[in-house]
């Protein structure tokens, strides 16, 4: 009778690694490798990390509807949001190409260097990276990601018969316990994974660290809010009304709304930034921030809007600015009469473009370097900034600001005009309720009904709430603090039982009373009434 025997297989490798192995190893060398990334940026003048710069190329080519879908969902959490997608994205990709390097090594090695290619072509195209090194953190990246993922996959694949041979005691081990065989040498593949990881989270802390923090701290730290020559009083009390939940009469710089393109929020040197004024001018200058300061230092109380505010939204804030009057600056350049555009253009080549007619007819435009008695925080455009009142924040608010240009609305578009907004976008009365919330619940009686309304350089001079589809009455305002600024109001409601919807509209200085037309703020902002549902009950 023949004898069944089993094959030698003392010169076969063993199985293949379970997947979950090799796509951790790739998920961590990418890990590796945007620490690498974050490095190398911190250490090449005018380059960024690839992560920020793939986030920015996707801003820019984003269809206009999800940019506006993303800030209406998300509101200031669009950026956070971006930048977990990117990751988990290329966390994705980062696995396959573990599982792919593991059967074949050239194979992972090319999709690390595709990953690489896709940092590369961020890099050029990203208008926030400048300089012949903004290549290198991607080239960086993928040096780190092949030399990570080869120490992390070397303990997945058995290559000699003394390994092979060892993987075939262990199968005969697994057969008597239970316990299936994977060729896998797990103690040492943890061992490489937290020393890649360990190393990946020391220099991507590292990088960051340098890039912003210490940077930054120390920058700001220097920096002196200069003195006004005529400061504004302080906001008088009756501008302030007691109803709780109502929104302050100036909103707090840690809670000021926050909407731009700038995935990190851009460390600026004091000691070498300067402000350009170029084009239509008759004498292209650069400012040094001493320069600037030599202007007189003025104070504007001024409301914020961003043209993505939905009605009743909170993408609009209400602060004391200080800085200089961009009239004064623009007037010792010398501007040519057919200028029309004045163009502002941030550090990271982000470009607004407001009507010159508009900056210059007498209004407190700003170039400002203080913020609520502060130097001017790094997340709203330290060193200095835009702010003209009345025009929303896309075409007037350049933070991090490095240029002034003048020119024609017929020879350049800002960022946001090729993308669907309108050109020219005035500010339009609106008004909020503030208190109480929607589907809040409250006890029948004396309810206050409280907001503001703003209607920045005409106003505000009456507000009207409506309960249900009643008549509209005249809720009381509060003292006005500057024309600019919003303004808060209170109704008081005898509330009956039951469920209601109050709404609420505004009228400013011109005469006009808000639109119940509703339509959604693209191309130049929203407009209706804002309404609330609330449920009344018995005391």
């Amino acid at each position: 009778m023949a004898t069944l025997t089993r094959p030698d297989t003392s010169e076969r490798s063993a199985a293949p690694p379970p997947t979950v192995y090799a796509a951790l190893a790739g998920v961590i060398a990418a890990g590796a490798a945007l620490a690498a990334g974050e490095l190398v940026a911190a250490a090449v003048p005018g380059a960024r990390a690839p992560v920020t710069s793939i986030g920015a190329v996707v801003i820019d080519l984003a269809p206009p509807a999800l940019k506006d879908a993303a800030v209406a969902v998300l509101g200031t959490a669009d950026k956070p949001v971006l930048i977990a997608s990117v990751v988990l994205v290329l966390a994705g990709v980062a696995a396959m190409t573990g599982v792919l390097a593991v059967r074949r090594w050239w194979t992972g090695v090319a999709g690390v260097v595709a990953l690489g290619l896709v940092g590369v072509g961020a890099a050029i195209a990203d208008a926030g990276a400048a300089g012949p090194g903004a290549v290198l953190p991607a080239v960086g990246a993928t040096v780190a990601g092949i030399i990570a993922l080869r120490l992390l996959i070397a303990p997945l694949t058995v290559k000699d018969a003394a390994a092979a041979g060892a993987s075939r005691a262990d199968a005969s081990s697994a057969e008597s316990t239970g316990v299936p065989d994977t060729g896998v040498d797990r103690r040492a593949f943890l061992g490489a994974a937290a020393a890649v990881g360990a190393v990946a989270v020391v220099a991507g802390a590292a990088g960051r660290w340098l890039t912003s923090r210490a940077a930054a701290i120390s920058e700001y730290a220097r920096a002196v809010l200069p003195q006004p020559d005529d400061p504004l009083p302080p906001a008088p009390a009756a501008a302030s009304l007691d109803v709780e939940g109502i929104s302050p009469l100036v909103t707090p710089n840690e809670t000021f709304y926050r909407i731009d393109t700038a995935l990190r929020v851009p460390t600026v040197s004091v000691d070498d930034w300067t402000l350009r004024i170029t084009g239509m001018v008759d004498a292209p200058r650069e400012l040094t921030i001493d320069d600037l300061l030599a202007y007189e230092i003025v104070e504007a109380d001024v409301t914020l809007a961003c043209v993505s505010n939905e009605v009743g939204g909170d993408l609009v804030g209400n602060a004391r600015w200080r800085g200089v009057r961009l009239a004064d600056v623009l007037a010792d350049a010398g501007v040519r009469p057919q200028a029309d555009q004045l163009v502002g253009r941030a550090v990271d080549g982000f470009t607004t473009g407001s009507p010159l007619d508009v900056v210059l007819d007498g209004r407190s435009s700003l170039i400002a370097v203080g913020m609520n008695g502060e130097p001017l925080p790094r997340a709203h455009g330290f060193p200095a900034r835009l702010v003209v009142p009345g025009l929303y924040g896309y075409v007037s608010a350049t933070k991090w600001l490095s240029e002034l240009e003048l020119t024609t609305f017929d020879a350049f578009d800002a960022y946001w005009i090729p993308r669907g907004w309108a050109e020219r976008a005035p500010i339009k009365t609106q008004s909020r309720i503030d208190v109480p919330r929607p589907g809040a619940t409250v006890v029948a009686g004396r309810v206050a009904v409280a907001g503001v309304a703003w209607a920045q350089t005409r106003g505000i001079t009456r507000v009207e709430v409506q309960v249900d589809d009643g008549e509209w009455r005249e809720a009381r305002l509060a003292d006005e603090l500057s024309v600019d600024s919003w303004r808060q109001w209170v109704h008081t409601w005898d509330a009956t039982p039951g469920d209601h919807t109050l709404r609420v509209r505004a009228t400013d200085g011109d005469g006009r009373t808000q639109t119940a037309d509703r339509v959604p703020p693209r191309p130049d902002g929203a407009t209706g009434h804002h309404s609330v549902s609330v449920a009344v009950t018995e005391a």
